[in-house]
């Protein structure tokens, strides 16, 4: 879950690392407001979560009120990368004597944390890194040591640090760690990590992306969630319980594990079709886990087949059944769902639907065949011939151009 820059700021504020005093507004006369508060002359940053926000003018220094009224006003609302400004924070500004760079991530080969420091902050660290790497100092943390002083230092002194910054940098990096443990985050940055004129070190931004897989330890973190950006078929998703992804197919996906979903899609796209979707119930998904996905999938006006493919395990396939069934009493199934069911009890969830037929319901013995007639009948659905992505006479615009 990547944070908006204001949301991360708060966030590393609480384990010590200096930030400027600012307020996050989403109208023109909150904006105003806040610059009078904080005093003049403040920043005005669109909050959006993608980077080039300052060469895309979402980032801009205002000395006055009618200045903060002026950018607040171009930059709500403003596209950045397809992002919209929704949120504005209004920062006190800051002298700045030199920039730096400054992260804690993972490093999943190594398996330990990774710290890395730049004496050239405040551009991407990409490009120092193709165009200069040697400026980058990196240090392998152990997870179960934690950082040491030591740590710092090389970090410090590797990057070469002006000698007025190494004791307010080394620091800043202790806090910055600490929060990328306590936090659970895969990625804690800032760039730039500015010295200013009186010799402190301050973070100017902030980048945060918490593991969405620690979200039990850390049920406040919902409320950081921008909601605005996800997907509607992701949001209603989400709101189930369900591990889903939106793609740009027409085949709508259900599978239980990640490993089968990956590899269904793939029979899917080698069949002729796209995939609509990536939706994994997981292991041991019961009846409801399966009507609520199925309501999921059935609620995109793209979809015009669903493949349920299920390898039982953990995961009974008469409960998948089960499932499917209440899904057909309960919500309007109004696309064709081709089922493919294996394993653990999967003979007796076939029976189950043999026993009880509805229409649109079709039967398939193995992954390839239940991809095929999936594909099919998307097809047949959208009136173009599998793998047709011309667009033809007589097919539906809905199709967007994508045929099977």
């Amino acid at each position: 879950m990547d944070l908006f820059e204001y949301q991360g700021k708060q966030l590393l504020a609480r384990f010590g690392v200096p930030v400027s005093p600012g307020e996050a507004v989403d109208t023109v006369d909150d904006a105003v407001a806040a610059a009078g508060r904080l005093d003049f002359p403040v920043v005005v940053k669109a909050q959006v979560q993608v980077g080039g926000r300052g060469k895309a003018g979402g980032i801009k220094l205002a000395n006055s009120t009618d200045e903060v009224r002026q950018h607040a006003s171009n930059i709500l609302g403003m596209d950045i990368k397809g992002h919209v400004v929704r949120t504005v924070w209004i920062e006190k500004a800051s002298d700045i004597a030199e920039e730096y760079y400054a992260s804690f991530t993972l490093d999943r080969a190594a398996k330990k944390h990774l710290g890395m420091v730049s004496a050239k902050g405040g551009v991407d660290i990409e490009q120092v890194a193709e165009e200069d790497p040697a400026a980058i100092a990196r240090v392998h943390i152990d997870p179960l040591v934690g950082i040491e002083d030591y740590h710092a230092r090389q970090l410090v002194f590797g990057a070469k640090l002006n000698p007025t910054a190494r004791s307010g940098a080394i620091a800043v990096l202790k806090s910055l760690y600490r929060a990328f443990v306590e936090l659970d985050a895969d990625l804690v940055e800032v760039n730039p990590l500015i010295l200013r004129p009186d010799g402190s070190v301050h973070a100017l931004d902030a980048k945060v992306s918490l593991d969405d897989n620690a979200a039990y330890r850390h049920p406040e973190f919902e409320a950081l969630r921008n909601i605005s950006a996800l997907d509607p078929r992701e949001q209603a998703a989400r709101e189930r319980g369900l591990n889903y992804i939106g793609l740009d197919g027409e085949v709508g996906i259900i599978g239980n594990g990640a490993g089968l979903v990956m590899s269904t899609l793939d029979v899917v796209n080698q069949a002729g079709g796209k995939a609509a979707n990536f939706l994994d119930v997981g292991g041991g998904a019961g009846a409801k886990t399966i009507a609520n996905a199925l309501e999921v999938i059935t609620g995109d006006p793209k979809v015009r087949s669903v493949l349920i493919n299920i390898f039982g395990g953990i995961t009974r396939c008469d409960l998948v059944a089960q499932g499917i069934l209440d899904g057909f009493s309960t919500i309007d199934v109004h696309v064709p769902v081709v089922v493919r069911l294996d394993g653990t009890s999967a003979e007796e969830g076939r029976a189950l639907l043999a026993a009880n037929p509805r229409d649109g319901l079709v039967p398939a013995a193995t992954m390839l065949e239940a991809a095929s007639r999936a594909v099919e009948l998307a097809a047949e659905g959208a009136g173009v011939s599998p793998g047709d992505t011309s667009g033809g006479a007589g097919k539906s615009s809905g199709t967007n151009g994508q045929g099977a």
